[in-house]
């Protein structure tokens, strides 16, 4: 019978840091710490959830009777709160003088020990009772009989404060990330913890295991590799190199270069080799004097391994950066942190220009984005987005430099990436250009070259399908020919909210069909903006009757509910090659001039609902001025853009594959 030198009391608040899925991972630690090979972790509940007794057994080397004033009397006057550590460059002993052994009033009320040790005299057992409430005393008792014929330890929690649910929800995923490492660490031993039977599984928080052979180029010496990338943080313990012997003994670990980044690559890299049988870790890479060892940190060997692993483990992050950089810059979209853009072509082009240069800058240095505020991210966002928009973008490499530590490869690889990313957009945007001046051609000769004789359904409808964009950008097709309204309702609606849902529509035109439907939500106004187009062949002259076409569409639109939120607004086109001697067309258009607006026909529900009414001439002059000032920058060659097809299904075919099309 023994006290512990301090209150109970004083124990408590001391390791008060301890929740019970760190205690737990303490009474594990202590039996890999005895030289054990196997933890079992046994409980059990009863009908309500709550756990009868919880059991934690290893195969270690036990607990001598002779030393237990070391292994539960570790504690003194001060009452300084401390915390059990690892340590830093051996993972051969983790816990201190059994401080851990004292954490179990975290989650229980009584702990016991059996123990079986080896002595001079042979194996003797013992048992060892504690309670929560007298954390300063225990009671000891050697048995005359030995519990087991091995040596090892059994510690037995009772009257719990815990369940079974939070054991198998809490306590079981807190274990796989605390000891992953470790069990990797010691595969060839082929340790274990074992809970309830069943081999505890740490595969679910593993992302990528990969072996790979280094060999130095000189002589024979030859490192077998494994990368083991981890979803999820490690408990205590950090990425680290993990250098192991011919007998796969752990003789060293270090942090790995890439340990103190700011990102979420968690990982382990072990490495094992004859090489290490008779190494100094202690020295340091310029250390060339004689040593004992064969071998140290500054042989050629060891040199080359080093720069080899660092290869490796940033080729590893590389992609899993951009993908993390992808993911952030996508939240940085949804939380408003990217720039709102004046125009669709700013949006179009400088938008993707800042996105790719914000991933470019997080697989550089992640730290650049960590704990900042959301008035630090637009400030730094939108100050790169004018600085990538002006003549000094160029500096932007100059003012990265200044602020990020680098290694020369990844400065050259930074610079490289931000002067490719300028390149590509200029290359991307001219391609664009290129293909819609020859969708525009396209489209041209199939209303005006009366020797393709081109038709409305089977030529210029397809055409403009695959080229609704010439209407306005960002547009989504919702329908083409031949669908009647309830269908082009149920497409839009899922369009709008992803739910596939059928609505009947009582209207006696609602089996009409558009020729083109298409819509598009602009979230620099809040707005679902849609378009309804309806293409007549080139022979057919517009009029009264065509108009009443049009006008049967905006009929069936407006008294649907699903299509008249206050915030959806609808243009109706009505395109033809020229207007009938009626003079319908025009009166309809004078009718409404006072509106300011060229070829506008109708305008109701203050502005929400428009009808147009353009001849061919019109779209394509409208094209022109559209894309003038980009066209002269450019200098194309217009003539080189124009394909020599004869028929029009080949000039259909071609606009189909053209890549100007959404």
């Amino acid at each position: 019978m023994s006290n512990v030198n301090i209150s109970s009391n004083g124990i408590q608040k001391i390791l008060k840091r301890y929740n019970p899925e760190q205690a737990i991972a303490e009474y594990i630690w202590n039996g890999f710490d005895a030289k054990a090979s196997t933890v079992l972790v046994n409980y059990k509940a009863n009908a309500l959830g709550a756990l009868e007794y919880l059991e934690i057994s290893d195969n270690g080397y036990g607990i001598n009777f002779k030393d237990l004033a070391q292994k539960f009397e570790p504690f003194y006057e001060s009452e300084k709160t401390i915390e059990i550590t690892a340590p830093v460059h051996t993972s051969a002993m983790h816990g201190k003088n059994g401080v851990g052994r004292l954490t179990f009033f975290s989650f229980a009320y009584q702990a016991e020990w059996k123990t079986t040790f080896e002595t001079s005299e042979g194996l003797k057992s013992g048992l060892i009772q504690m309670s929560a409430g007298r954390l300063n005393y225990y009671k000891q008792q050697l048995v005359e009989t030995p519990f087991s014929m091995t040596k090892g330890t059994t510690v037995t929690f009772r009257d719990l404060g815990i369940g079974y649910t939070q054991m198998e929800e809490e306590v079981l995923p807190f274990l796989i990330k605390e000891f992953c490492w470790f069990l990797e660490l010691n595969r060839s031993a082929k340790f274990k913890i074992v809970v309830n039977g069943n081999s505890l599984d740490y595969s679910e928080n593993i992302v990528e295991r990969k072996k790979k052979i280094i060999k130095y180029p000189k002589s024979d010496v030859v490192f077998d590799v494994t990368f083991v990338q981890w979803k999820s943080a490690l408990h205590r313990e950090l990425s680290k190199y993990y250098f192991q012997n011919s007998d796969f003994k752990e003789i060293y670990k270090d942090f790995t270069t890439l340990n103190k980044k700011a990102d979420d690559f968690f990982h382990s890299v072990y490495i094992q080799s004859s090489f290490f049988d008779k190494f100094n870790f202690k020295s340091s890479e310029s250390d060339h004097q004689v040593e004992l060892y064969d071998n140290g940190r500054s042989s050629p060997e060891y040199r080359y391994l080093i720069k080899e692993l660092n290869k490796f483990i940033l080729a590893k992050r590389k992609p899993y950066l951009r993908t993390f950089g992808q993911k952030m810059v996508e939240k940085y979209d949804q939380d408003g942190i990217l720039p709102t853009y004046s125009n669709e072509w700013e949006e179009k082009y400088k938008k993707p220009l800042l996105e790719e240069t914000l991933i470019a800058l997080y697989e550089a240095e992640p730290k650049l984005f960590t704990n900042l505020n959301v008035d630090q991210k637009k400030t730094f966002v939108r100050f790169l987005d004018l600085l990538l928009d002006s003549n000094e973008r160029g500096r932007v490499f100059e003012i990265l430099d200044g602020i990020i530590e680098l290694e020369p490869e990844e400065k050259q690889d930074l610079a490289n990436l931000l002067k490719t990313t300028r390149l590509n957009h200029i290359i991307s945007t001219i391609k664009l250009i290129e293909d819609r001046y020859r969708a525009y051609y396209q489209i041209r000769d199939l209303v005006f070259n009366k020797d393709l004789r081109a038709n409305e359904v089977d030529h210029l409808q397809k055409a403009i399908e695959s080229h609704y964009w010439i209407f306005g950008e960002q547009y989504n097709l919702v329908t083409a020919a031949e669908i009647k309204f309830e269908e082009a309702l149920r497409r839009y609606t899922y369009l709008l909210t992803e739910k596939d849902t059928s609505t009947e529509i009582d209207h006696p035109d609602k089996l009409r069909e558009m020729d083109i439907f298409a819509c598009r939500q602009n979230v620099l106004t809040d707005r679902i903006e849609n378009i309804v187009v309806e293409l007549k062949h080139p022979l057919v002259s517009l009029g009264s009757d065509q108009y009443m076409q049009v006008d049967k569409y905006l009929g069936v639109i407006i008294k649907q509910p699903e299509f008249n939120a206050p915030n959806m607004f609808w243009e109706f086109y009505l395109i033809g090659n020229k207007f009938d001697s009626s003079n319908f067309i025009e009166r309809q258009i004078n009718t409404n001039k006072n509106h300011g607006i060229s070829s506008l026909a109708l305008s109701i529900d203050d502005g929400r609902v428009k009808v147009y009414i353009k001849t061919w001439s019109e779209i394509f002059a409208d094209f022109e001025m559209k894309h003038r000032f980009i066209d002269e920058k450019l200098k194309l060659e217009r003539l080189l853009l124009v394909n020599e097809l004869s028929a029009p299904e080949e000039v259909v075919s071609d606009l189909q594959g053209n890549g100007a099309g959404k």
